[in-house]
């Protein structure tokens, strides 16, 4: 194999170093010429349509380029390679084909300075490139002084060192504005930083206001720090973006912190931009996907799976609560099927902030903010809570150490703090080890499934957030237990309350309201009659009829215990579709 010296004007982490931090198997180095010492400067899509001429000044010198849509067996590959050869680039990758590269290709290679690499067939060409330019980005470390020593993609970490560097409060930030990690509050801090750390994003409103002021337009057109002077609301922010190349992966933002800010504190959010890049570059590629991943394997182990358990976080041999907590709508109940956010989300993130839903299944924004915020705050309220989304319900896996009904309520505390919302929130019994969550999951499900019922029986404006655990419902739990198994045979029946339930159904009556509100009511006619605002002889009137018309006597027991069933059923039907 013959080698070469690099050119000297190439510099940059070898490829070598580039292919280490990259999944196992994701490329193959078919051919390396020159050995895999060979720095790389940039990762690009190549197009076979666009050769890159070599004019002196090695057009494509140091760089890996992607040749999508070319493969390795093709009569095309030969020319990609040889362009690129000709163009100075350090590798060249390639789909491999059904029969792997030609003999005249790998002979072509062997003879060139390109290296010449596949892409395994089972990965796409866009996670190819992001992880290889994540790779990229990691390798390189100029900019780094003073943060390094991270982990990557440690953005709680670079928000704390770079706190410490500007001398005020710092907030990592996406390019929409959501935050990504901020620095431990050691002040109190203004309303604006309280309201985007506990929202999770900068209020829409204050974005709004920067977007029509032009700031976002200069910060993101510019390298630099850009000022927003304080004024009578906030103290005095500093913001840079963090670019790679020409994407803008989000911004660093210091705020005074009771305190002024460093004479140098534009200087050090240079800095910190700089060695930001990996670390929002790793978030985007492995970070994401890696939440992702775990928000799966906590579903797979609510659902039964203890093979999920270590990659859902979960400590085989420590005692768990399952809390479910629900944005509620007022709408039908929602079936917890294991998919996740995405299940019902048109466009949902890996933290469950999806962009759209279908009508009455996914959360709504107010709906997904509020469990935002109650996510945001189970991981601070206990070391080891671990969260996943799934449509307007957020379940959490809690380590038990406290009364069941403890971590509810403390996160509905925290919830009431930043939204109007209406939560309802129902802790499971402590489950042993992973095998039991399940069941812990069932239990805190039906607890919810029971505060719906007793919101459902409301007025509108009377429904308040509520939280409690499973002992504390068990008669309703299993009320309701007992009404799923009945429910599938109650519909091939007939009788007095059926016809009574029909007749309301296609006439628009109300005799089955005025049973089920003399029934709640112990068979007392004045306080029934008052729950229904009308008169006790208006009552004892509908009362009557519903006897003359259908047979449907409370006074008689096995009567009244099929108008409980019958009844409870039909509302449960009724408030799933929304239909009187």
């Amino acid at each position: 194999m013959p080698t070469h010296e690099p050119d000297r004007r190439e510099t940059g982490p070898s490829l070598e170093r580039i292919l280490g931090l990259i999944d196992p198997g994701m490329l193959d180095v078919v051919v390396a010429p020159r050995g895999t010492g060979v720095p790389v400067t940039d990762v690009v899509l190549h197009d076979p349509g666009e050769e890159r001429e070599d004019d002196g000044a090695r057009a494509a010198t140091g760089l890996i380029l992607l040749a999508v849509g070319v493969e390795a067996a093709s009569p095309e590959a030969l020319d990609v390679l040889r362009a690129a050869d000709r163009a100075g680039a350090a590798a060249v990758v390639m789909r491999p084909g059904a029969r792997g590269p030609r003999a005249e290709l790998v002979e072509a290679a062997g003879r060139g300075r390109t290296a010449l690499l596949t892409r395994r067939p089972e990965q796409g060409w866009t996670e190819v490139l992001g992880r290889l330019r994540t790779a990229l980005v990691h390798s390189d470390p100029a900019g780094t002084a003073g943060v390094a020593g991270l982990r990557p993609g440690d953005l709680s970490g670079l928000a704390n060192t770079v706190a410490a560097l500007v001398g005020g409060a710092i907030t990592i930030e996406d390019p929409q504005s959501r935050v990504l990690a901020y620095s431990r509050l050691d002040h109190e801090p203004d309303p604006m930083r309280r309201l985007t750390i506990l929202g999770q994003e900068v209020p829409r409103w204050r974005v709004d206001e920067l977007r029509a002021s032009g700031f976002f337009r200069t910060l993101w057109s510019t390298e630099d720090v850009v000022r927003l002077p304080a004024d009578a609301r906030y103290a005095e922010r500093l913001a840079i973006a963090v670019r790679h190349g020409s994407e803008v992966l989000g911004s660093i933002w210091a705020a005074a912190d009771g305190r002024p800010l460093a004479e140098d504190a534009a200087a050090a959010l240079r800095t910190a931009a700089r060695a930001a890049v990996p670390h929002l570059s790793h978030h985007q590629t492995w970070g994401l996907a890696a939440a992702r991943a775990r928000e799966g394997a906590v579903h797979a182990l609510l659902r039964g799976d203890v093979r999920s358990a270590q990659e859902a976080g979960v400590t085989a041999d420590r005692p768990y609560a399952v809390v479910v907590a629900e944005a509620y709508d007022g709408r039908g109940e929602e079936a917890y099927d294991g998919r996740g956010a995405d299940a019902y989300d048109g466009q949902g993130t890996p933290d469950g902030r999806g962009a759209g839903t279908p009508e009455g299944r996914g959360a709504g924004r107010a709906g997904r903010r509020v469990l935002d915020v109650l996510a945001l705050q189970a991981a601070a309220y206990r070391p080891g809570c671990v969260t996943a989304r799934s449509g307007r319900r957020l379940y959490v896996l809690v380590p038990a150490g406290d009364g069941e009904t403890g971590p509810a309520r403390t996160l509905l505390a925290s919830a009431r703090s930043v939204a109007r919302d209406v939560v309802l929130a129902g802790a499971g019994p402590v489950a042993a080890g992973p095998a039991g969550l399940p069941a812990s999951r069932e239990a805190a499900e039906l607890v919810v499934r029971v505060l719906r019922e007793r919101a459902a029986r409301l007025p509108a404006g009377e429904v308040r957030s509520a939280v409690a655990a499973y002992d504390e419902v068990v008669p309703e739990a299993t009320v309701l237990r007992l009404l799923d198994r009945v429910e599938p045979l109650w519909g091939s029946l007939s009788g007095p309350v059926h016809a009574m339930v029909e007749h309301d159904r296609v006439h628009g009556s109300a005799y089955g309201d005025s049973v089920t509100a003399y029934l709640d009511a112990s068979c007392d006619t004045g306080t029934a009659a008052r729950r229904l605002n009308v008169h006790p002889n208006t009552l004892r009137y509908r009362l009557r009829r519903a006897r003359e018309l259908f047979g449907v006597d409370p006074a008689d027991p096995a009567v009244r215990l099929l108008a409980e069933i019958g009844l409870r059923l039909a509302a449960r039907r009724s408030h799933r579709t929304g239909s009187p």
